[in-house]
């Protein structure tokens, strides 16, 4: 548990306040928020606010209802030309005005999605005591977090039904990579050969129930900086989506997962399709389990705007950059600020 009490963490009760030594604490304390949870704390801690800096922000939370983020039936797509190219017709137009869709009848079948969400929350239940299984390859990469606090270890109540989710998850990337190509008149492995589904980053996330949800978020605004991610949530809810300049609920559906836009793709594509911003709103409710998968490149590949997305009349956005440049410029900006803008060629001629 952190080492200062319970009551000098709680929002407004310390008059001199020392943010860097209290997320030290925290840190060192390998409880995450289940442990300040589990210790009573009953109003948000000023370290995962800045003193409720969000507020400055406006924190408005009510979801739009006119709108409603695209769903997309994937059955049929492997043996029906016809409903397959429905699905790329569907596909495109999510890609290129949402960033954001849901699928459903994607092939993984819904107990394993249940006892994924079930090892996830199990995990993070128990007490702080981490075994020493780690999987970390040239395809896979697991890490488990409690509102991003990293732990780089594999449970063995998880560890099993994370590697079959792994497996099945990376079975329905590359079908999706392949609608993605066709969504942009490409040879169906185009994405794939470009390496965009090289490795997979599994991200086990945890939210549990915030007292004040009011006065902070669940996971800041923020875009996705890899090539697609596929997200399975629980039934709490609380994920929105930035559309037309108003936040969208992203409501859970059993059985269904979620599919974004990365920033590397938005480069690949010219901004054919488009990584928009995101963010999970905090719940009295709880807790909230989410598995985030990113795919993303090799970090030495060096990539641009597709050639056949390029012509006279719609010339090149973005310079060639590898994923290494990228996060260079991304994370220390902020782990909600995409780095596009700084590789845009205008951007770069303006600066000469």
């Amino acid at each position: 548990m952190v080492a200062t009490s319970t009551d000098k963490l709680e929002a407004g009760t310390v008059s001199s306040y020392d943010r860097l030594s209290e997320v030290k604490a925290f840190d060192d304390s390998k409880a995450g928020v289940q442990g300040l949870v589990e210790n009573g704390v009953t109003k948000v801690p000023l370290m995962f606010n800045g003193g409720h800096s969000n507020l400055s922000e406006g924190l408005t939370k009510e979801s739009n209802s006119k709108f409603s983020i695209p769903l997309i039936d994937l059955t049929g797509i492997h043996d029906n030309p016809v409903l397959r190219g429905d699905v790329v017709g569907r596909v495109r137009y999510a890609c290129a005005n949402w960033g954001f869709f849901q699928v459903i009848n994607h092939g993984i079948p819904t107990h394993v999605l249940d006892e994924t969400i079930k090892g996830t929350c199990r995990f993070h239940q128990q007490d702080a005591k981490w075994s020493d299984y780690l999987i970390d390859d040239d395809i896979t990469s697991l890490h488990y977090t409690a509102i991003f606090v990293k732990v780089n270890t594999v449970d063995l109540l998880l560890l099993d039904i994370v590697i079959e989710y792994s497996k099945k998850i990376m079975e329905l990337g590359y079908a999706l990579f392949e609608l993605l190509s066709e969504a942009l008149d490409l040879d169906h492995y185009h994405l794939k050969e470009m390496t965009c589904a090289e490795r997979l980053l599994l991200l086990c996330h945890y939210y549990p129930p915030c007292p004040e949800p009011e006065l902070t978020m669940g996971s800041s605004k923020h875009s996705d900086g890899n090539c697609m991610t596929i997200l399975l949530q629980d039934q709490i809810g609380g994920l929105q989506v930035l559309h037309e300049n108003q936040w969208i609920d992203v409501p859970p559906l059993h059985g269904s997962l979620v599919v974004n836009v990365g920033d590397l793709l938005q480069l690949m594509t010219n901004d054919r399709f488009v990584s928009v911003q995101h963010r999970v709103l905090a719940k009295h409710q709880g807790p909230r389990i989410s598995v985030a998968s990113f795919f993303r490149t090799d970090t030495s590949k060096v990539f641009g705007p597709i050639k056949e997305l390029v012509s006279e009349d719609r010339p090149p956005l973005y310079r060639e950059i590898s994923l290494k440049d990228y996060m260079a410029h991304r994370y220390p900006s902020g782990i909600g600020t995409s780095a596009l803008s700084h590789f845009r060629l205008h951007a770069i001629l303006n600066s000469r």
